[in-house]
């Protein structure tokens, strides 16, 4: 059977703390709020300096990161199958519609954006990697709260904020959850001007890893209306090549 490593863990624990606390500590800091001895945590702190994942001030001798962590997250970030996939997944449907693309997961009691690739029509929907999307009035969170159990899903949806968007926007829960059941039936998700007025959005959503995931395209409402048909094609071809259906 596997054991933990107490080292392991009371690394991380460091970094958590500079976390927590947001500013320099010193040793003797490390080791009260960590409830270790001051050998102890010399000994980890000298290493992590070392190392080059902690500073340490000349004047005042206590330590703060460096961004040497940051760096070493952001290059094992650029590698994420999952950030791999749903940068392919928004090429190949971007390529095949020319309307904005976008790939999201389930990130507490909203969606959160990990790819995008942008249309490049003159007037096509705007949206950035990292933002944040309401589950309630975008496809794409419909999409994904459709691959939860129904009770799982209402729950999710009464903790998020129901807030209006547009006039469009559905508040009522129940109606929302047979918005959920319809797009599950059917295979795709809509968004109706619900999030942001003028656009519609599509959807289908997938598992990946064990991991809820969701594709969308979003747009002006008449051009999503009228090419609904064949960019729902689309979506499945390449949701189907690239994850697994639900």
């Amino acid at each position: 059977m596997p054991t933990l490593i107490p080292a392991a863990s009371r690394t991380m624990a460091v970094f958590e703390l500079f976390a927590r606390e947001k500013r320099e500590l010193s040793n003797s800091d490390v080791a009260r709020l960590l409830s270790v001895a001051e050998s102890s945590s010399l000994d980890l702190m000298y290493t992590l300096h070392s190392l080059g994942y902690l500073m340490r001030t000349s004047r005042t001798r206590r330590y703060y990161p460096t961004a040497r962590l940051l760096e070493t997250a952001r290059q094992i970030s650029e590698n994420d199958p999952l950030t791999t996939v749903a940068r392919e997944a928004v090429e190949q449907l971007g390529a095949k519609t020319d309307e904005t693309v976008f790939f999201g997961v389930l990130d507490a009691s909203a969606v959160k954006v990990v790819a995008v690739q942008p249309s490049r029509m003159p007037l096509r929907y705007i949206i950035e990697v990292g933002s944040r999307a309401a589950l309630h009035a975008s496809a794409l969170g419909k999409a994904l709260l459709g691959l939860l159990p129904a009770d799982e899903a209402r729950a999710t949806l009464g903790k998020s904020k129901l807030r209006p968007f547009t006039e469009h926007t559905v508040l009522d829960v129940d109606e929302l959850m047979a918005q959920v059941a319809r797009g599950r039936d059917r295979g795709w998700y809509e968004a109706r001007e619900e999030g942001s007025e003028g656009v519609h959005g599509l959807a289908v959503s997938g598992w990946l890893g064990g991991q809820p995931v969701g594709i969308s395209l979003a747009g002006p409402a008449e051009r999503m209306k009228r090419s609904q048909d064949a960019y729902l094609t689309a979506m499945r071809e390449v949701r189907d090549s690239l994850m697994a259906d639900t």
